[in-house]
């Protein structure tokens, strides 16, 4: 059996550096991003960067204006965050109840390999990654559970509330409460994978 590489567009490789960057805090709030010195960062011309801009624009993190180009938004106050707190996690308690039935074992190979990844993340102090993992493990059962029109109205809110977002436990906090999400499912029980969930997300 031969193996198979995943061949990942460029724009896509763009777009999740500067997720990298803007978590990572190395585009700050109010930084204005400057398509001529990103195409020439990434080697491509500014249609990409463009496209990506709209991307990330739709998924809350970047801001534009008319005639002043786009920068990092800004953090949520307070009451917004907590507002957005609120949704999400609504959203991913409707998840939990509706993926009763579906997980299938590749679903839970797969999401123990998302496991893998956060407590290898943690291990080489890659907070960012640490990050994204964390976002990966939540996307894959709300996909799961309401296709893409459930992720999309989920992964804007999950995104914008990490320019706001500075809890982080330690390695084995984290990756425990996302183990303890994952046995409650393969258990089938939904009540504790609620639990479970409540306990991981945090405002």
């Amino acid at each position: 059996m031969s193996n198979t590489v995943k061949v990942v567009p460029i724009r896509d490789q763009i777009a999740d550096q500067i997720r990298s960057d803007i978590i990572s805090g190395a585009l700050e709030p109010g930084e204005k991003l400057n398509e001529q010195a990103l195409a020439e960062r990434f080697g491509v011309s500014r249609g990409p960067i463009r496209d990506v801009i709209i991307e990330l624009t739709k998924e809350g993190l970047l801001a534009t204006k008319k005639n002043r180009g786009a920068s990092v938004n800004s953090a949520l106050n307070a009451e917004l965050q907590d507002l957005m707190f609120g949704i999400r996690l609504k959203i991913e308690e409707f998840a939990t109840r509706h993926v009763k039935g579906k997980l299938k074992d590749t679903d839970f190979i797969a999401l123990e390999a998302i496991l893998d990844q956060l407590q290898e993340s943690f291990n080489k102090e890659d907070f960012t990654e640490v990050t994204k993992n964390d976002i990966d493990f939540h996307r894959y059962l709300v996909e799961k559970a309401g296709g893409e029109t459930l992720t999309n109205l989920w992964y804007s809110i999950v995104m914008r509330m990490r320019m706001s977002y500075s809890r982080l436990d330690n390695s084995s906090d984290c990756y425990d409460e996302h183990k303890n999400i994952l046995d409650a499912l393969r258990a089938n029980d939904t009540d504790m994978a609620i639990r479970a969930l409540q306990t991981n997300i945090k405002a």
